[in-house]
Parts: C-alpha cells; sequence; structure tokens
C-alpha cells in the first residue's frame, strides 16, 4: 500500500510565491546558483578522474551522491525522504517520477538506497561539459527520434544496465511540468519493465515546484519531501495491459504530488501520450 502524503508536505509544497520575485530574491538565487554551479563544476572532473580507478559501486558512488546532496543543499533546499513498507531497496527496478526541475536527478541519485544510473534524453549528452558529464557516469540516452535502430540501441544499453545491477531513474513525462501537476507518462518505459520483467518503484517528488521551475531561474527555500512508493512487479502483465500499468504508477506518483496541491483525489490525465519514452 502506498504511503499517503502528510499534511505538513501538502503545506510546504502548496506556499508557493506568486508574482515578480523581490530584489532579495534575486540576489539569492544568483547567489545560490553560483554555489552549486562552482561547487559542482569543481568537484565533478575530480569524481571522474577517480572513477577511473577505481570500482564506481564500492568508492565512487558514495563521494557522487555527497556531490549530489551536497549541491542541491548549496542550491537552498532540504531534502527529506518517506519511505512506504512495501518498497523494497535490495530490488534492481526502474525507479519512475514526475520531473520538476533540472535539480530532479541531484535530488533522487542523493537519496536512493540502490545504485543506480538515469534515462536521459540524447539531445543532453550534447550539452557541452554536462553531456560529456552524463556520458562518462553511464547514463543511458534516449533517442528523440522513433528510428528502429535507436530505439533498438536504448532497449540493448538499458537491459545491459539492469543485468548488471543497475537501477534506472526515469521521467516518463518526458519534460518538466510548468503547473505543478504530474502530467502524462510515454509508455516506452512500461514496455521495457514488461519485457524485461522488471520491477518498478513510482517515486512522488515533492516541494520542489516551490523551489524551482521549469519557467523561473529564481530559487527559493523549499523542503523537497521524496515519496518511495511500494515496489510494483510487472511479470504478471500482458502485452495489452501496458496502459494499465501505466495508469497504476501514475497515480502512485501523482498522489502525494496533487494532495500537496490541495486536491483531495487523484484524477486520470486528460490524455496519456501513449508513446516510446
Amino acid at each position: 500500500m502506498t504511503v499517503p502524503p502528510e499534511n505538513p508536505c501538502a503545506t510546504q509544497n502548496s506556499a508557493v510565491a506568486e508574482g515578480q520575485p523581490s530584489i532579495y530574491e534575486i540576489l539569492r538565487s544568483a547567489f545560490r546558483w553560483f554555489l552549486a554551479g562552482a561547487f559542482f563544476f569543481s568537484v565533478c572532473p575530480a569524481l571522474i578522474l577517480l572513477g577511473i580507478f577505481v570500482d564506481p559501486r564500492r568508492w565512487n558512488d558514495g563521494p557522487q551522491r555527497w556531490l549530489s546532496r551536497t549541491s542541491v543543499r548549496l542550491a537552498g533546499a532540504r531534502v527529506e525522504v518517506r519511505r512506504s513498507p512495501g518498497f523494497d531497496p535490495n530490488r534492481v527496478c526502474f525507479l519512475v517520477s514526475n520531473h520538476v526541475n533540472l535539480f530532479d536527478p541531484f535530488v533522487l541519485y542523493g537519496v536512493m538506497p540502490q545504485f543506480m544510473r538515469g534515462l536521459e534524453l540524447e539531445s543532453h549528452f550534447r550539452i557541452p561539459v554536462y553531456g560529456w558529464l552524463m556520458k562518462r557516469f553511464g547514463n543511458v540516452p534516449v533517442p528523440e527520434a522513433n528510428r528502429p535502430s535507436d530505439l533498438k540501441r536504448m532497449w540493448r544499453l538499458t537491459r545491459a544496465a539492469l543485468d548488471g545491477g543497475v537501477s534506472l531513474a526515469v521521467f516518463p513525462e518526458g519534460g518538466r511540468t510548468i503547473t505543478g501537476r504530474v502530467g502524462p507518462f510515454h509508455d516506452g518505459v512500461f514496455r521495457m519493465a514488461r519485457d524485461f520483467g522488471t520491477p518498478i518503484a513510482p517515486v512522488s517528488i515533492v516541494g520542489a515546484f516551490a523551489f524551482n521551475r521549469k519557467t523561473s531561474w529564481i530559487l527559493r527555500r523549499s523542503t523537497i519531501v521524496v515519496w518511495l512508493h511500494d515496489t510494483i512487479e510487472t511479470e504478471g502483465y500482458g502485452k495489452g495491459e501496458v496502459a494499465e500499468l501505466r495508469d497504476r504508477v501514475w497515480r502512485a506518483v501523482a498522489g502525494p504530488v496533487h494532495a500537496s496541491m490541495g486536491e483531495t483525489a487523484v484524477t486520470e490525465p486528460e490524455a496519456q501520450a501513449g508513446a516510446n519514452v
């Protein structure tokens, strides 16, 4: 059973400042961006260099998690975790989460108990410095064109990562929310999970929209709460039940997020995308 959201968390996420930012917020945000960026781009190359010589799971994973947690903290956010009793930290799985802002991967990497990497749009790998870092860390590129050869490569790399004991974080909305609500999920990750027999752990990121949003560079003080829901087995789903699996995961992810915005019931998105990730 998925852990229900708590009222304090709802209050934190709904208290999003509106209107134009004050001079103080502008100056504070600029300072926080500088702190977090300077820290990340100065420490990250050292960790990549370390990864060449040591086992990334035994010796480099801890420092990388420290990098992620510290980057978020320097940007001005606190992170808390709520774990459902049915969440299995020992299972290799797809970690399926909502997507709010650029800090989401750092938030997840800093708190997840599994060794994890992520599925990330292939275009991100072309971003100077960042793309090279993500490729070196072992993230799996997701093609933006549905060419069969590209999709086969993604499935092959995904399967290899899972078989190697790596859990993969996925943002199946395909982009960051601009309303704070959880948008429709694409089908790709759910097809892979069904075909591979890989379980899915729904994850809700609550409070991140108050911290930072796609339409603004302002960073506001906020507590981000990561909800780790019951692990969902996929082996019992047939080829015609991808939509059922997708909607089940969507409801789990959207529940705490929409409750934090004052919604008393989780309603299905108006239209599910039904496309590959």
